[in-house]
């Protein structure tokens, strides 16, 4: 079973024994007394897989090419269940949202995330044209101060 799924095992297993003598997502819902939602997404894996929509899958990652090509040919008018039916797709729903992505992102939002937390920015540390101006400052303020040494220098030397 899908690890984010609310039904349990055995409450998939009586939905998928109901599917298969014909009764809709929703009427199994009410006689089961379960919520709409995951029965529905059930009753989706089903259709396309039978009793196998009960095996959990390994979750893949899709090549960039191959989800463009399967959301503009869902954008043109192809079935989403067709398309998950012919790409072996988890469910329509993986080809509604990536057409989602799709339409707010473009093309981009399609492409493969960097995983994890973005790397920090230390805001306390100067960036680099600053720290180079920095070096140069600090190498002007130590001649400068090597230079009124040796001035104090000769002049305690005059007064003597």
């Amino acid at each position: 079973m899908y690890t984010r799924s609310t039904l349990t095992q055995t409450e998939a297993a009586s939905v998928i024994e109901l599917f298969e003598e014909g009764f809709t997502a929703k009427s199994v819902a009410l006689a089961l007394d379960l919520t709409p939602n995951p029965v529905q997404m059930l009753f989706q894996r089903w259709q396309l897989r039978g009793a196998g929509a009960l095996v959990t899958r390994e979750r893949r990652q899709y090549p960039f090419e191959t989800k463009l090509e399967i959301v503009r040919r869902h954008v043109a008018g192809e079935s989403g269940r067709a398309l998950a039916e012919e790409f072996d797709l988890p469910s329509p729903t993986t080809v509604a949202n990536w057409a989602v992505i799709y339409r707010r992102d473009g093309e981009d939002g399609l492409r493969p995330k960097r995983r994890g937390r973005p790397p920090s920015i230390h805001r306390d540390a100067p960036e680099e044209g600053e720290f180079e101006t920095l070096r140069a400052e600090n190498e002007r303020l130590r001649a400068e101060v090597a230079y009124l040494g040796k001035l104090r220098a000769l002049r305690s030397q005059e007064r003597r």
